[in-house]
């Protein structure tokens, strides 16, 4: 591990090891961002080196928030294949277009980057419960890393949380809570419980380690790209922090050496859930708004990571669009 401080998105304050919650001082507008030594990174990260790691996200274990001694879940995410989709490619008009299939993730998902290191984090500081608030996903995944180590799992869901991942969490032996109200308020809900009963808070939106898994797969992508990285690279955006995590693997990868360039980020909102899309056109800070989209992943009217999603964008050159649900 080799992190070197944190610093806060809001003020600017800087904070030794430690911290798995927001700056002490913004509270939770004041998203932490994790920073590494990249010089020394980049002696122990060579292409040679990697290439007799495990593949999984454990192979930039350097670079990842988690104590060198510390207990590891047994399931393994990352080194997902990216795969070249003709079709796709013909039906958008473009010269290539390649998907990163995280569906190969332990629990089918993404979110099992984040989860694997919020579990192991937990785990290094002793703790007996972890929590997040999820309208599926994530609390699929978190569900999972923690019993795959025994350690009790309490997910806070909105309503509109589709069954067949409510009954994922059950099978996993998950506490399910259900909250009459949006994810903004089944957010904030499992903000004060964490606070309250001191359980470990898995939220990515507040928790800079969580986003420190998601940046692996920024980092597979420079290394399984290598010298011819994609133009752009388009990501989902709810809360803000798979772009955010995935731009920092990108330029990290540069910064090893694996990369040339950097691509552009294509940040995708709906159309009802668009308050990133909003304050990227405008120019401004974010301002909360309603969400309503049947996709659920992205219903987030409330983006907290939103300071890092639009430096991500706007620092790549790229831009954000917001998509109806017709589509």
């Amino acid at each position: 591990m080799l992190v070197t401080g944190l610093v806060c998105m809001r003020c600017g304050r800087r904070y030794r090891r430690g911290l798995d919650g927001p700056c002490p001082r913004c509270g939770p507008e004041g998203v932490l961002d994790v920073m590494f030594d990249l010089r020394r990174a980049r002696r122990a990260l060579t292409a040679r080196a990697l290439a007799a790691r495990p593949r999984s996200l454990w192979r930039y274990r350097e670079l990842l928030p988690v104590p060198a001694a510390a207990r590891l879940p047994p399931i393994e995410p990352g080194w997902t294949p990216l795969l070249d989709s003709r079709r796709l490619a013909d039906w958008a008009g473009v010269r290539s277009l390649v998907l990163k299939d995280e569906g190969r993730n332990p629990t089918a998902s993404f979110k099992d980057r984040a989860s694997v290191v919020g579990v192991a984090r937990a785990l290094a500081l002793r703790a007996r419960v972890v929590a997040c608030a999820s309208t599926g996903n994530a609390a699929s995944s978190l569900a999972g890393a923690a019993a795959s180590v025994g350690l009790t799992c309490v997910i806070f869901v909105p309503e509109f949380a589709p069954e067949p991942k409510v009954a994922q969490l059950l099978v996993f032996g998950a506490r399910v809570i259900r909250v009459r109200g949006s994810y903004d308020a089944t957010w904030e809900l499992c903000q004060r419980a964490c606070d309250t009963y001191g359980w470990y808070n898995r939220n990515a939106a507040v928790n800079p380690s969580l986003v420190e898994g998601k940046k692996t797969c920024g980092l597979e992508i420079g290394e399984q790209c290598g010298k011819a990285p994609p133009d752009w690279v388009a990501v989902s955006v709810g809360d803000g922090c798979t772009i955010a995590g995935i731009w920092k693997g990108l330029v990290a990868m540069r910064e090893l050496g694996f990369i040339p360039r950097l691509p552009r980020m294509l940040g995708v909102q709906a159309e009802g859930a668009r308050p990133l899309v909003d304050a990227f056109r405008e120019g401004r800070e974010l301002i909360p708004g309603r969400a309503e989209t049947i996709a659920d992943s992205i219903c987030v009217g409330h983006p907290r990571n939103w300071r890092k999603a639009l430096r991500a964008v706007r620092e790549s050159g790229g831009t954000f669009v917001a998509v109806p649900d017709s589509a």
